[in-house]
């Protein structure tokens, strides 16, 4: 058994689809047409992998097929908010018959914090829904939190899956002796915090992901003000250390909403089966990230799309969507 790395191939992926008017009481459309543009983009007029839009309402599911291209499919399941990245199921794939397996990870609201009806069985439900049997966790991870290279190696933050509103008393040890069992890892990178502001205490999807076998892609700032900057380079040191290639890419910068500092990554990228989707922020550095990024994957298109609404909401386009490895 194996957690394929996102880059290996897909069957589909779901993405979640904003509308509770109650958790975007600004910007709802503006990040309607965001999600949807995200969508049209991965589904690659058919040519990508196939995208199931997840909506939470009939009327919501309507509003979708009227802002999506035709190949993509519009599904109603209710959840509490769109960040199926964290509540949908992480999928494995067996290597001796290709069966795959939902793992369902205990989910808690972000540490109490976003408490929402539908969250805690909506991966149960879309598992259930292409007949993926699912396997139930105790131990409380959001997808977001983790992030796998496909050949055994993991990366997380010690302010999230440690934290105690997640798994109390929990240590290191423990954590890596449920990720070899859960998800057969081999080798654990343990980074120290995520970006500043991040209500999700800081998932590394935000800060470290994987691009390559024991490679990882870790934001650098190149703006005097940029706050997460020492973040940025203690996370660096820290992979380098557990023995992975680091390759830097421009960070954000400072970013503020409504004159507060926000969480905004280019590093909430999804990587499709024939699209990067990069998030975009109308800042200075977006167009050397574009490009950074466009060079680690010379084999996909990139899909350079603006993320200023979701990140309203807190975060971007891998928050919202969890892909189906192909069995």
């Amino acid at each position: 058994m194996k957690w394929p790395a996102e880059w290996e191939p897909h069957d589909a992926v779901w993405i979640g689809f904003p509308g509770n008017p109650d958790e975007w009481p600004e910007g709802l459309a503006d990040a309607q047409r965001e999600v949807a543009a995200f969508a049209n983009a991965i589904s690659d007029d058919g040519a990508g992998e196939t995208v199931m839009l997840v909506c939470r309402t009939q009327d919501d599911a309507d509003l979708a097929k009227r802002l999506t291209d035709d190949k993509v499919l519009i599904i109603c399941e209710p959840f509490g908010d769109i960040w199926l990245r964290d509540t949908g199921p992480v999928i494995t794939v067996s290597g001796e018959d290709g069966e795959r397996q939902a793992q369902r990870f205990g989910f808690n609201g972000w540490g109490g914090k976003f408490e929402m009806d539908g969250d805690q069985d909506i991966g149960l439900r879309l598992a259930k829904s292409l007949d993926i049997p699912a396997r139930e966790h105790d131990l409380v991870v959001e997808g977001g939190a983790i992030d796998g290279d496909g050949c055994g190696a993991l990366v997380t933050t010690r302010q999230c899956v440690l934290n105690s509103n997640r798994n109390h008393n929990m240590t290191e040890p423990q954590f890596e002796d449920y990720m070899r069992e859960a998800l057969q890892i081999e080798k654990l990178c343990w980074l120290g915090d995520g970006l500043l502001a991040d209500h999700t205490d800081g998932h590394v999807d935000n800060l470290a992901r994987f691009v390559a076998p024991g490679k990882v892609a870790i934001p650098k700032a190149i703006d005097a003000d940029d706050p997460n900057a020492a973040i940025f380079e203690d996370a660096a040191k820290r992979a380098e250390a557990a023995g992975l290639e680091v390759t830097r890419i421009t960070s954000v910068g400072r970013y503020e909403v409504d004159g507060a500092i926000a969480p905004a990554s280019y590093m909430n990228f999804y990587i499709g089966n024939t699209v990067i989707a990069v998030p975009q922020y109308g800042a200075v550095n977006d167009e050397r990230a574009i490009g950074e990024i466009a060079a680690l994957f010379p084999d996909h298109k990139i899909a350079a799309l603006s993320s200023i609404a979701l990140l309203r909401g807190g975060g971007s386009f891998h928050c919202i969507s969890q892909q189906v490895p192909s069995a």
